[in-house]
């Protein structure tokens, strides 16, 4: 293999089995997706390094496939470096992930992902996460620790066997204890690409439950502990759907109270009265419990992790453990 020039940066990926069949430039379209279309051809056109052949934007990817990009290095954000295991076998590997931690390599994120964690830190070169759960999003990952385990975890999640349960953070308070939103969901709005809508015409169908566990008051302002019940898994469907019922996640930048914070926050020039408004310098979701049959066995086994210490700091109206608010550059 050759060495790195100076100056340049590889990005590892590995197919995960959902994606088989699809062309490359369709699949790093979706691992980049906040780099657009042009430029990624460009990435792709300098050379997708593959020990077996070079790969084309058209080539069709499939499981366990294996190559690297070469992209200009540029500074990368400081990424959590701790990811506690919960579980452990020849199949399964199950972590807590930290929010701040991207899953796989993205236009910003390169070497601080889980995935590398994975590869360089923790010594699981072959694990791979089954599932998606955005960077800001804290909680439970499960990753498949061979191409078998990865293809029938696919599988589970397609087929709905997979039950996924979030505690959030709202904006309000929710007059029911209970309440769901059927809202169908399309990808992509006129300004963010990597957004999402509620859209009846194009949308899929999109279902989730809620649950009020608690109402508090902070500073005279509402707001709800939620425990969250996705029926089913597209991308942002809890944080889009709270802002449909009219309780936005607390620090969501992009479904928040203010739906040009995002844009801003993506240029770096988020103003700190923006921040205040935010009341957290992450969105408020943790992934809290997750329970599906195990791939070998067929056993369902379920797995949880509690509420993290910075959002039961918050509840508690204490500022969290080295909260430190971005200044007007949004770094």
């Amino acid at each position: 293999m050759s060495e790195t020039p100076e100056g340049f940066v590889d990005i590892s990926f590995v197919v995960e089995p959902n994606y088989a069949g699809w062309r490359l430039e369709r699949y790093l379209a979706q691992k980049l997706r906040r780099l657009p279309r042009e430029r990624l051809l460009g990435v792709i056109q300098r050379g997708v390094l593959c020990e077996e052949r070079r790969l084309k934007p058209s080539t069709p990817v499939y499981p366990g496939l294996s190559f690297r990009i070469r992209r200009p290095a540029s500074a990368e954000p400081d990424t959590p470096t701790e990811v506690p295991v919960l579980f452990e076998d020849d199949w399964l590997l199950v972590l807590d992930k930290p929010a701040g931690l991207p899953l796989h390599p993205t236009a910003r994120y390169h070497k601080g992902t889980l995935v590398s964690l994975l590869r360089e830190r923790l010594g699981h070169a072959s694990a791979e996460p089954a599932h998606r759960l955005d960077r800001e999003t804290s909680g439970l990952v499960v990753c498949g620790r061979t191409t078998e385990a990865c293809r029938v975890l696919g599988r589970l999640f397609v087929s709905r066997e997979v039950h996924k349960e979030y505690l959030a953070i709202c904006e309000g308070h929710p007059p029911e204890d209970t309440f769901r939103v059927d809202a169908p969901i399309a990808e992509g709005t006129e300004l963010i690409r990597i957004a999402v809508r509620i859209d009846p015409v194009l949308g899929k169908e999109s279902h989730t439950r809620f649950e009020v566990l608690s109402r508090f008051t902070l500073k005279g302002e509402p707001f709800a502990l939620l425990r969250c019940h996705p029926e089913t898994g597209r991308q942002h469907q809890i944080r889009v759907h709270l802002r449909e019922a009219g309780f936005p996640l607390v620090g969501d930048k992009m479904y928040g109270p203010d739906p040009g914070y995002f844009d801003r926050f993506s240029k770096r020039c988020l103003e700190p009265e923006a921040w205040v408004r935010l009341r957290l310098p992450r969105h408020a979701l943790h992934a809290t419990r997750i329970s599906f049959p195990h791939p070998a066995t067929g056993l369902r086994v379920t797995f949880e992790s509690p509420l993290p210490g910075d959002l039961q700091d918050f509840i508690a109206n204490r500022t969290p453990a080295g909260l430190i608010f971005p200044g007007v550059d949004g770094a």
